[in-house]
């Protein structure tokens, strides 16, 4: 049934963040699990005890406005757990880490802006318990988000850029390799291809500008 007033959307939007709050709780152990990193598979772990603990406080709002604790399909968290299911099953190792941390960031401003919503609905209903409730809630969601960023900036994101098993080399950017290859190559005099051996570079070298004044001189010479 469509809401009809501020007070029966409120109650709708607390029934879609339930819902999605609940699912999240399933969610995060298998994103835990998948993550290589360390410090992304403990953020994953310690933002599901607070997605636990947003659970009951949604059911804390749902008691203050008298209304029966039931959530509602939340198609926006749906579809964003459904992209990290895919991504698991496709991607492995520091990329798979970026993209669980894409994800969860999602979700993570699916709820801020949801949670945000929720908290001026309460404040302009009159609903100060609740307002403070979404409001932990909400502060929660934000500091988990720059806890991603943070795991993201300093680890992840370049260790994926990198690459894994690779050797040094292959690990520099194809560019990069080219420039340093053509640094070596001229360190060496040169390649055989270009008709110039070692030791034609080496006698160069030595032979500086009295080389090429001979040269001259048997020029000279041989006319």
């Amino acid at each position: 049934m469509a809401a009809k007033s501020l007070q029966e959307l409120f109650v709708e939007e607390l029934r879609d963040a339930y819902d999605g709050e609940k699912r999240l709780t399933k969610a995060l152990p298998r994103m835990a699990k998948a993550a290589e990193n360390e410090d992304l598979r403990a953020a994953f772990t310690s933002h599901l005890r607070e997605t636990e603990r947003h659970v009951q406080r949604l059911e804390q709002v749902f008691r203050t406005v008298g209304e029966s604790v039931r959530g509602k399909k939340c198609d926006g968290l749906m579809g964003i757990i459904e992209e990290g299911k895919s991504a698991m099953e496709e991607l492995e190792g520091p990329v798979l880490d970026a993209a669980l941390i894409a994800g969860a960031q999602r979700a993570e401003h699916y709820e801020i802006a949801a949670y945000g919503t929720l908290a001026y609905f309460a404040e302009m209903l009159g609903n100060d318990k609740a307002k403070e409730l979404l409001g932990q809630t909400l502060d929660e969601e934000k500091a988990a988000d720059e806890k991603l960023t943070d795991i993201a900036k300093s680890e992840v994101n370049r260790e994926a850029l990198m690459g894994t098993g690779e050797s040094e080399e292959e690990e520099m950017p194809r560019v990069a390799r080219r420039g340093a290859r053509g640094m070596v190559a001229s360190a060496r005099g040169g390649s055989r291809g270009n008709g110039t051996s070692r030791a034609t570079a080496h006698d160069r070298s030595r032979g500086g500008v009295r080389g090429n004044a001979g040269g001259r001189r048997r020029s000279r010479s041989s006319r």
